[in-house]
């Protein structure tokens, strides 16, 4: 009896597997069903898009421009003497403290300025690599009315930025470590801010590269509402002044410390 219920099941079997031969060359061999991509977490899936790319460059340029504003205003302490900028040196290592231990608040500030910084430039780039690839297409990342109110600033916008970094890492060399600066001493802002602009190759770079600062920052203001959509002829000559007004406040204020120490103003 199991023996002729093990022939009926076998031959079952091998007619099944001709039906499934004829329908294979009938209509083809069987697709697998494909398999289910891990869905990644929603700001790294929102990044992967050009409007995530490029709300990120908006964000992260207000969270750089506020920081920008808020040093080149603690700067100008240094017109007020030695006594209140080394004063307000020390306040920025003891913010929040208590109840976070000392300088805790401010390398909080400065991971976040450095997280920013490298999402901005990461973001700046890949929109770049976008737009190179769309050219001569429909779209691209700026629309040409943005290029007419911000030619030379768009154009020049890789460049500055290069500046910017490259002026950054020998700042931190300069004024924060003090490894480029021969007079520095911890602790002593105005000392090292006089002994570092004294130089006068030192002073006329930190000029030049606030300039390029000031260029960026003009074409960032003006290009910010763009990025998040927010455009409006309406609004775009209140861009214009919001975006010059900002650049020559913001370059002003940094280039005064070097004058101001090349013609003894601060000594």
């Amino acid at each position: 009896m199991a023996r002729t219920e093990e022939e009926v099941s076998t031959a079952t079997q091998r007619e099944g597997a001709d039906d499934a031969d004829r329908l294979a060359k009938d209509v083809g061999a069987p697709v697998p069903e494909p398999r289910r991509k891990r869905r990644l977490p929603f700001f790294v899936e929102f990044y992967r898009s050009d409007i995530g790319k490029k709300w990120v460059m908006a964000i992260t340029g207000i969270v750089l421009m506020g920081y920008v504003f808020a040093h080149m205003v603690g700067n100008l302490h240094v017109f007020e003497g030695a006594r209140q900028i080394d004063s307000y040196g020390e306040w920025l290592r003891e913010l929040l403290d208590p109840p976070f231990p000392r300088t805790m608040a401010l390398w909080g500030l400065r991971v976040t300025i450095i997280v920013a910084l490298a999402l901005h430039i990461h973001a700046a780039y890949a929109l770049t690599r976008v737009n190179w690839r769309s050219r001569g297409g429909v779209q691209r990342y700026q629309s040409r009315r943005d290029y007419v109110a911000a030619n030379f600033a768009a154009r020049t916008m890789r460049w500055t930025g290069i500046i910017i970094a490259l002026f950054l890492v020998f700042h931190i060399l300069d004024l924060t470590w003090g490894a480029a600066n021969p007079g520095y001493v911890r602790g002593e802002v105005y000392r090292n801010t006089v002994a570092s602009f004294e130089r006068v190759p030192v002073a006329l770079a930190y000029i030049a590269a606030n300039i390029a600062l000031g260029i960026h920052l003009y074409h960032g203001g003006w290009s910010l509402f763009q990025s998040v959509g927010w455009n409006n002829p309406r609004f775009n000559l209140w861009r214009r002044y919001f975006a010059v007004g900002f650049a020559v406040v913001v370059t002003v204020g940094y280039i005064s410390v070097p004058i101001a120490v090349l013609t003894g103003l601060v000594s």
